[in-house]
């Protein structure tokens, strides 16, 4: 019988409009597969909210330091998201899906477009690479969700649905969408295709 094995890690690349919960899910699915699936955390230069931490939940930079990586091209992607700058740095991927660990991304619709075209001249991105949609019931929804949250006036929660409405409708650009029902629902869904997709054919080769 082969002695099979992965070729290398796998990149999970989760997206969804504001408040489709696409961060719980994706904390909760590293949380679940630790060591061997971490979180990829996302440089940006917004203001840290309550309770979040620079190294765990993002990189926060200023907007010169942002700026100063973005001219060494140390970005596989970058974005204007809500008025702030985000962006996923290419150390903080390669070097782990070459030594075959797995990553969750949680990534906007503008992201994860950079960064398929970005697989499509890089090897190792082009064979790690599964993107999630993470659908919501409806936009009435969202609201409900941002409303609870609290931390938004109403302006700015018109604004981000303005901007949930253009994302919903760029689904098809994924390989799997999820209608989201509850967040049990959620991670059950998204775990499963984790699993899935570690044992895909193409990901696998004979060692030796």
């Amino acid at each position: 019988m082969p002695d099979l094995r992965r070729a290398g890690g796998l990149l999970l690349i989760v997206s969804g409009p504001t408040g489709s919960g696409k961060t719980t899910v994706c904390d909760r699915l590293c949380q679940s597969h630790a060591p061997e699936l971490s979180k990829v955390i996302t440089t940006t230069t917004r203001t840290p909210r309550v309770g979040e931490e620079d190294g765990v939940d993002y990189h926060f930079v200023s907007n010169d330091e942002f700026e100063a990586r973005l001219s060494k091209d140390a970005f596989y992607e970058h974005a204007m998201v809500h008025g702030s700058r985000y962006g996923v740095l290419k150390a903080d991927i390669l070097g782990k899906l070459e030594a075959g660990l797995d990553l969750a991304l949680n990534v906007d619709v503008q992201g994860a477009a950079t960064l398929r075209k970005a697989a499509e001249h890089d090897a190792i991105l082009g064979l790690s690479m599964v993107s999630v949609f993470l659908m919501p019931v409806s936009l009435e929804s969202i609201r409900r969700r941002l409303d609870g949250r609290g931390k938004d006036d109403a302006d700015e929660i018109n604004r981000r649905l303005k901007v949930a409405g253009d994302e919903i409708v760029r689904w098809k650009e994924y390989d799997y969408c999820i209608v989201s029902g509850d967040r049990e629902d959620d991670f059950s869904r998204i775990d499963a295709i984790y699993r899935a997709e570690k044992y895909r054919v193409t990901r696998l080769v004979e060692a030796g």
